[in-house]
């Protein structure tokens, strides 16, 4: 009796994949939503921050691993040297936006990571977007960019924090195209650890450099940055190097436009930061737009006509 796969069986194993990471994706920008309101708690400043949220993810995590005996190899240490260093980037040139520029001009800048990701995405790994997911996705970044306009009350713009903010958006979008690339070279879980220890390395002197406290933290801070470590670390950036490995790189790129909007919502609850009706309806038609967008992907479908996709 043969044994071999058919083509039912194929498409279907391919769908479950598919569907979990959206899971997967889904829980990660969800923990990076919620670590941007408990960042908002914290008394440090950005890159102070982050360079103890990642070196507390990576002593955690890899004591953790080294009680099963599962060492992080140079092999993996080194593959996942760019993507640390395209993260600290990110880190490094986002804070310095928002110190220099408006925080509208600088999420606006970056909420554009799907445009760039979805047009690599096409040129060079070959991914199929159809019509109807571009337009499903330009509904979900017109819903984000109204909702940071209309949370704007002031601020001045300044060319060099623009300037940064595409740093952060060229950073940011770059550790994605690594992170799919990674793929068959390094586990998810090693290359998160090795980026988190990376990103804690290069952190800790940027932050002396921008004259930000690396003091000890009070111990009422460690129980936010035990949660940011595990949210963000765990949930977050190790989840979605999980997640995009199993779904198209355009498609984990636009599932980060709920960032601001689970940011958004958080703050509302926990914070008390006021949402006027224009945000709320705008996330809304965000939220309805990524929805439909998840269940058409999740949703079998027959083979697309060439017309209405883009490759």
């Amino acid at each position: 009796m043969s044994t071999s796969a058919t083509p039912a069986t194929t498409a279907l194993a391919s769908s479950n994949e598919l569907s979990r990471g959206l899971l997967g994706a889904a829980i990660a920008v969800t923990a990076w939503g919620t670590s941007s309101v408990i960042a908002k708690v914290l008394p440090q400043g950005g890159l102070a921050i982050a360079s103890y949220r990642f070196m507390t993810y990576f002593l955690i995590v890899g004591l953790l691993r080294v009680s099963r005996r599962q060492f992080l190899t140079w092999h993996a240490f080194k593959s996942s040297i760019p993507g640390g260093l395209l993260l600290t980037g990110d880190v490094a040139f986002f804070f310095t936006a928002i110190k220099l520029t408006t925080v509208v001009n600088a999420t606006i800048i970056l909420a554009l990571q799907p445009l760039i990701l979805t047009i690599y995405g096409v040129r060079f790994l070959g991914e199929r977007v159809r019509r109807s997911d571009i337009g499903l996705g330009a509904i979900a970044l017109a819903g984000v960019i109204v909702i940071v306009l209309a949370g704007s009350n002031s601020g001045d713009a300044n060319i060099w924090g623009d300037l940064a903010a595409v740093g952060a958006l060229v950073s940011w979008s770059a550790y994605f195209v690594f992170a799919k690339r990674a793929s068959g070279v390094v586990s998810p879980a090693d290359y998160t650890l090795a980026a988190a220890l990376i990103v804690a390395i290069t952190t800790t002197p940027l932050a002396l450099a921008f004259g930000q406290s690396l003091a000890w933290p009070a111990w009422s801070d460690w129980f936010w940055l035990l949660g940011m470590a595990i949210g963000a670390g765990l949930l977050g950036h190790n989840m979605m190097n999980w997640s995009i490995v199993r779904i198209p790189l355009w498609l984990g790129s636009t599932m980060t436009l709920l960032v601001p909007l689970v940011s958004s919502a958080m703050a509302w609850i926990f914070l008390d930061e006021s949402l006027n009706t224009t945000q709320i309806i705008a996330m809304f038609v965000a939220l309805v737009a990524i929805g439909f967008l998840i269940r058409a992907q999740s949703t079998p479908r027959p083979a697309a006509n060439p017309e209405s996709t883009i490759s």
